[in-house]
């Protein structure tokens, strides 16, 4: 039955050369390489060596040259502006071009870098490419990240330009953005010698004469710039993702390997042809919206759509369904977290009838581990497949997934099903011995890592290989804990520090949540592991529950507590839980753990940079204090 996937993914692991020489064959090189996986400089592994090429060709110019001219591109559809707006692959090409002359009108150069602090506006993926087209590095920072989180970008990343936008649209709030850029140009040690704002009309920025540039008035001075060939091992973006120490650290991506493995997932992983639409919706600051906004689909010849707005709320838990039905949408790629949203609002799905989804294929999510009941629910109430799959800022696309490109496997709930080809995933003990079947271990990936991945770290080539690859020689830690089924079917139950210990016994708090969620009135949940005299730790669990629910919260605690008993047993010690109104989340859709973990506890701890909400962690903080955990006063470190 899963003999062709087998076939492939063996293949890959056999002859990593051969098999992806065969896909870079889909790409346009101006020179092609003399090394197709260079290890001189192992563990620093790299793809293509000697290859000459430029991304925005691969994802523009052949696209107008080869019959996709008058093609849909890139659709902006915004629900908090109103408006729809379609650019077809030579409409995009062109605006490319032009700000690709805006910027190197101000001196950007390739290897220059770039900093794009933008929300989710059709300039931001035109900056993007317009990067990728000078040979310039893009580091796209989440629009409305804190100025001093910002500031340490700056500082790391050392941009002649920054690219950025008067403001941002959650929901119905209006975000100003250029106050926050000014504070964190002011905290910088390095000054970035112009920026270029885009002024959008619910909220219209000051411009610090000398510096700043209205991003028309740049556009309409500028002339259209061509493609600048670069090494296939050249960066093409930095992106950063939180680092232990405080200190981010700033993910690299190559241009070739890129190139080919995200053309390569578009067919094979995700099952799409040339000319569909294919929508992640995500955000440009994140990797999804690197990959699988901007990148992939238009490598690949697809209709990207680029969405601002959420999955409720705007207007309602109808939105997603009348993206799908009106831009005719063959696949969509979200987080588990705004179908929990979805469900919570319209428990029955009842909205899902007002649209035609006819078109609609497949469903895939990522981000966070996809519950049984929330996959159940998306299966039954949309009738296509619900394909969960696992991947990293780090590794730029799966790691694990049903590859319905080559051959849909059979769906195994709480797995994001098998490795994909070219990753060879296993479950370790602390001494990097393959535990067995069905035992939690840290899954870890096999080097060398195949194309798309990140060969290092921006200025970081030691702690690449400290946070990355010295615990486990050979391999690549992915910092996440799972296990590995006898068919080969892979778990990944949480990070490996939510792991927790109860009296010696290792416990995974994702298995727990996986029971609190099958709970009819649960539209949400959370565990963490508190500390516990006694047994060291203790886990506590945290409930959202679906839009009119009246039942009383302490039976529904007393529901959950049994289930964890009977199902996990107990062993897990499983006694205490409270309902709250939401999770405290980042804009991803991960749920803040640590934090809560550190609230529970009395610790002090810092507000990350990337919280939708702050306010959500008040009312945590009042849940646990009603409960008689965060005692301590001043929480906020």
């Amino acid at each position: 039955m899963t003999e062709k996937f087998e076939q492939v993914y063996a293949r890959a692991l056999a002859d990593p050369q051969g098999f992806w020489a065969e896909a870079a064959e889909a790409i346009e090189w101006d020179r092609k390489w003399d090394v197709v996986l260079d290890a001189d400089d192992a563990p620093f592994y790299r793809w293509f060596t000697g290859g000459m090429l430029n991304t925005c060709h691969n994802a523009l110019d052949r696209h107008v040259e080869n019959g996709r001219a008058d093609q849909a591109a890139l659709i902006h559809d915004s629900p908090v502006t109103d408006s729809v707006t379609s650019f077809t692959y030579r409409q995009l090409r062109d605006e490319v071009a032009l700000f690709a002359g805006a910027l190197a009108a101000r001196g950007v150069r390739k290897g220059e870098r770039v900093i794009i602090y933008m929300p989710m506006v059709p300039e931001a993926a035109i900056a993007m490419l317009a990067c990728a087209r000078l040979g310039a590095v893009h580091s796209v920072v989440f629009g409305g990240f804190a100025a001093n989180e910002l500031a340490v970008r700056i500082d790391d990343c050392a941009p002649r330009v920054i690219v950025s936008a008067s403001c941002g649209i959650e929901g119905m709030r209006v975000i100003a953005y250029k106050p926050l850029l000014d504070e964190a140009i002011e905290l910088a040690a390095h000054k970035p010698e112009s920026c270029i704002i885009l002024q959008r009309p619910e909220e219209r920025a000051t411009l610090v004469a000398g510096r700043d540039t209205d991003w028309r008035e740049a556009v309409s001075a500028a002339k259209p710039h061509d493609c600048v060939p670069v090494a296939a091992t050249d960066p093409l973006y930095i992106l950063y993702t939180s680092g232990t120490t405080g200190q981010p650290k700033g993910v690299v991506r190559d241009n070739g390997g890129h190139a080919v493995a995200l053309n390569w997932t578009m067919k094979n992983i995700y099952g799409v042809e040339p000319g569909e639409a294919y929508w992640a919706a995500s955000d440009v600051g994140w990797v999804v919206g690197h990959s699988y906004i901007v990148y992939g689909p238009l490598l690949h010849g697809n209709t990207s759509i680029l969405y601002e707005g959420k999955p409720v709320g705007t207007p309602d838990a109808g939105a997603f369904w009348r993206v799908i039905s009106e831009h005719r949408v063959a696949a969509m790629f979200t987080a588990p977290t705004a179908f929990r949203a979805i469900k919570r609002d319209d428990p029955q799905g009842a909205r899902i009838a007002d649209y035609d989804l006819s078109n609609f294929r497949t469903l895939f999510l990522a981000g966070e581990r996809t519950d049984p009941d929330t996959l159940h629910w998306a299966e039954d109430k949309l009738g296509v497949p619900v394909i969960d799959h696992w991947w990293q800022t780090e590794t730029g696309w799966s790691i694990c997934a049903n590859c319905i490109g080559i051959e849909q496997l059979p769906v195994k709930e709480g797995s994001p099903s098998k490795p994909v080809p070219g990753m060879e995933v296993h479950a370790v003990d602390e001494n990097c011995q393959q535990v067995k079947p069905g035992d939690i271990g840290a899954l870890v990936i096999k080097l060398p890592l195949p194309p798309g991945t990140f060969p290092s770290l921006w200025n970081g080539r030691e702690r690449f290989i400290e946070a990355y690859l010295e615990e486990f020689p050979g391999y690549y830690k992915t910092a996440d804990a799972g296990y590995i089924d006898a068919d080969g079917y892979v778990y990944v139950m949480s990070r490996t520090d939510d792991i927790i210990n109860v009296a010696g016994h290792r416990l995974s708090t994702g298995a727990m949540e996986e029971v609190l969620a099958e709970h009819a009135d649960v539209a949400e949940c959370a565990v963490i592991g508190v500390e516990d005299k006694l047994k060291g730790q203790l886990p506590l669990g945290f409930l959202v529950l679906n839009a009119g629910v009246t039942r009383d919260h302490g039976a529904i605690v007393e529901d959950v507590v049994a289930m964890v008993r009977e199902r996990i047993g107990p062993v897990a010690a499983f006694k205490t839980a409270t309902v709250v109104t939401a999770l405290p989340k980042t804009r991803s859709g991960k749920i803040l753990r640590g934090t809560m973990q550190k609230i529970a506890d009395g610790e002090e701890y810092k507000v990350p940079a990337t919280i939708d909400d702050p306010v959500v962690l008040d009312e945590i903080t009042k849940s646990l204090r009603a409960i008689g955990y965060a005692k301590t006063s001043g929480e906020q470190g």
